[in-house]
């Protein structure tokens, strides 16, 4: 009887496919999950050396699962069906979250939950991408949309166009968030005026505003939680009472 022979690295993929089913992602390195799901497309070919490429190529995991097609398949060994491997899995992961948060009341007043939930899908991005939660009078969330994409150092938002997606959406309140490309999250004076400009806009149309949240590199700034939602709103009662 003939031995089969394993091929080249199988025992290493095996070993890796029985360190998930038994405990998850826990301990596995960023390029490790990348070698993962690569070799679901090509179970018989060592994937290590390309996903270690990927990963120095693209910074992170988060870069690598953001990438284009094109640029994956520029990875030695990253072939068509492994670019699309990769980037369904990115997309099955954005789809499970926004389900996931459609489906209960979001709580306005937890900025590490809306943090949880925004961050892979607004990290690792090299322009600003401006996205509005939708929520019910009982703040369910009625939709998620990136509404506006700027250059790598702003995002022209345009509270016009707030507005009449709020409207069209049959919203009665908004959570805003942007990201920031450079990873530091604290706000710019462009940012803290445009907000403002938004609180007041929605105000004026009876939309509540409760928060604008700015995504960093693994950390975050809540305008709610550092008191400029307050104060703006506290801002436009005091100007709208002088005309009364």
């Amino acid at each position: 009887m003939t031995e089969v022979k394993e091929h080249k690295g199988s025992g290493h993929r095996r070993r890796l496919r029985d360190r998930f089913l038994s405990s998850g992602l826990e301990g596995f390195q960023d390029y490790e999950v990348i070698e993962l799901l690569l070799a679901l497309a090509t179970p018989r070919r060592d994937c290590k050396e390309s996903a270690k490429q990927a990963i120095e190529r693209f910074g992170s995991l988060q870069g690598v699962l953001e990438a284009s097609s094109h640029e994956l398949t520029k990875i030695k060994g990253v072939g068509e069906a492994n670019a699309i491997g990769v980037r369904l899995i990115k997309a099955v992961a954005d789809r499970y979250l926004e389900k996931r948060i459609l489906q209960k009341k979001i709580s306005v007043n937890n900025s590490k939950e809306l943090f949880d939930y925004l961050y892979l899908n607004m990290t690792n991005k090299n322009r600003e991408y401006f996205k509005v939660i939708y929520l019910d009078a009982k703040n369910r969330v009625l939709k998620t949309e990136d509404l506006f994409v700027g250059t790598l150092t702003a995002s022209a938002v345009y509270p016009r166009e707030v507005i009449q997606a709020a409207l069209q959406n049959n919203a009665a309140a908004l959570i805003f968030s942007h990201n920031h490309p450079s990873g530091d999250p604290h706000p710019s004076p462009e940012d803290i005026a445009v907000t403002r400009q938004l609180v007041f806009a929605c105000r004026y149309m009876g939309i509540t505003v409760h928060e604008h949240l700015v995504i960093g590199e693994n950390r975050y700034f809540s305008f709610a939680d550092e008191g400029y939602i307050e104060r703006m709103n506290r801002d436009f009662s005091q100007q709208s009472g002088q005309f009364r």
